[in-house]
């Protein structure tokens, strides 16, 4: 287990290390929420002993920055969240100390140290790749011809908690890819993600006329504008 001292709520104008981590999300973990999975990094460092930045006030927080809120369901496959440390670490250990730390379905697959100075996580996110596995047996020439009528819209109107909006400006890409099974092909899409307007796999789903109770969804990647 972590032997590091258990961290204390410091404030720092300007910590010892920003680090991005990239880590996956699954089972159980599936269905918790965004901010109880902030709390659940928050508490997986303490234990991991982690020294983390927190910020000034009179209620100082840990310095904990996830990039993108995952609907609830969703499997995440390559997840990112910032951690800033009031000094400089070991990657290495810290990856080994967090792993050993985290509750089942929390998954670290790397670890690196970026400049503290970077902008803010969630502000570089530009868009997200999403895998769509069919639970049920679905004919592929259909599924194509539905993606091939959505990809030639020009405008998709939407209405999402009673606000219209435009679905199609939101879609990147789509794709089947068939698998060994012929009923079974795999759907991924690039949506945009953005402030003001995020694509979201279900609406995508609801607009091909299949429902997403009846699939399982993958997010496999987050872009940023860094690339």
């Amino acid at each position: 287990m972590p032997r590091r001292q258990e961290p204390q709520a410091h404030s720092c104008r300007e910590p010892g290390m920003r680090l991005r981590i990239t880590f996956s999300k699954s089972g159980t973990l599936r269905y918790t929420g965004h901010l109880d999975l902030h709390r659940i990094w928050e508490r997986t460092c303490r234990r991991a002993g982690i020294p983390l930045s927190y910020s000034q006030g009179f209620h100082p927080q840990p310095r904990i920055s996830l990039a993108a809120a995952l609907p609830l369901g969703f499997i995440g496959q390559a997840e990112l969240v910032d951690l800033w440390l009031d000094q400089d670490e070991d990657l290495n250990q810290i990856l080994k100390d967090l792993q050993a730390a985290a509750p089942p379905g929390l998954m670290l697959t790397s670890i690196q140290s970026i400049d503290p100075q970077q902008p803010a996580l969630q502000t570089q996110v530009n868009s997200a790749d999403y895998e769509v596995v069919f639970l049920d047996p679905v004919d592929p020439l259909h599924v194509t011809s539905s993606l091939t009528g959505i990809l030639s819209c020009v405008s998709i109107p939407r209405q999402r908690r009673g606000k219209d909006y435009d679905l199609r400006p939101l879609l990147k890409s789509l794709e089947l890819i068939r698998t060994d099974n012929e009923n079974s092909p795999i759907l991924t899409m690039r949506l945009s993600v953005s402030p003001s307007a995020t694509g979201r796999p279900e609406e995508v789903l609801a607009e091909l006329g299949f429902s997403p109770e009846n699939t399982r969804i993958t997010r496999t990647r987050l872009i940023l504008d860094n690339g």
